[in-house]
Order: C-alpha cells, then sequence, then structure tokens
C-alpha cells in the first residue's frame, strides 16, 4: 500500500460516524448490509450514511453490489489488511510478534521507554 492511500484510507475512518459503520461492515462479514440497515442500526440519517458510504468507497475500504433494488455495502477486507500490513510492517525493527499478538519488542540496553 502507498503512503498516500494509507492517508486516504486514515482519513475517511477518522470521523466518528464513518468509523462506526466500517466497524458495523466488518462485523457483518462478507455479505454485507443494505444501506437501511446501517442507517438503522446507527441512528444515521439516510443523507448523511449516502455521504458516509461514498467516503468509505473513495478510500476502498467500502464495496456496493446491487442485489435488487437494494445497494448491499460491505467492507472491503483486502484494503484493511493492506493497512495493517503497513502499519506493522516494521513493527518492533523486523522482530516478530508473538502468538498473542503483542509486540515482541525488546528494549535495547541503556535506552528508557
Amino acid at each position: 500500500m502507498k503512503t498516500k492511500d494509507v492517508i486516504a484510507t486514515l482519513a475517511a475512518l477518522a470521523q466518528e460516524s464513518r468509523l462506526a459503520v466500517y466497524r458495523l461492515l466488518v462485523q457483518a462479514g462478507p455479505e454485507g448490509l443494505a444501506a437501511s440497515r446501517i442507517a438503522d442500526q446507527l441512528d444515521i440519517p439516510p443523507s448523511s450514511l449516502s455521504f458516509h458510504l461514498k467516503e468509505l468507497m473513495h478510500a476502498d475500504m467500502v464495496v456496493q453490489k446491487k442485489a435488487g433494488r437494494s445497494l448491499i455495502y460491505s467492507a472491503n477486507y483486502q484494503t484493511m489488511n493492506a493497512l495493517l500490513g503497513f502499519l506493522t510492517e516494521n513493527c518492533c525493527g523486523g522482530n516478530p510478534c508473538s502468538k498473542d499478538g503483542k509486540a515482541n519488542c525488546s528494549i535495547k540496553e541503556g535506552v528508557s521507554p
């Protein structure tokens, strides 16, 4: 993932409603949710939700598909994983993370945290 794409993705998520929408879509899984269900569950007016979904789609965090007359939105897991990979690729100077997901960083002698 390129730095400019990371910045656009993080900017899209740096808003309370968009972050809530994205988290809901991640929880919903690949089948996604109709816009009306997202609006109902998060109590977001449809016009505001439309704006937020467009911002998330512009950042490639959300994909849209048509199902009959409904638009179904789902999280773009490929972009999410690329973002996480970008953020952690140089974790602890290349030291691997432990199995419990915590970084296995060792503090150099004489250097305080």
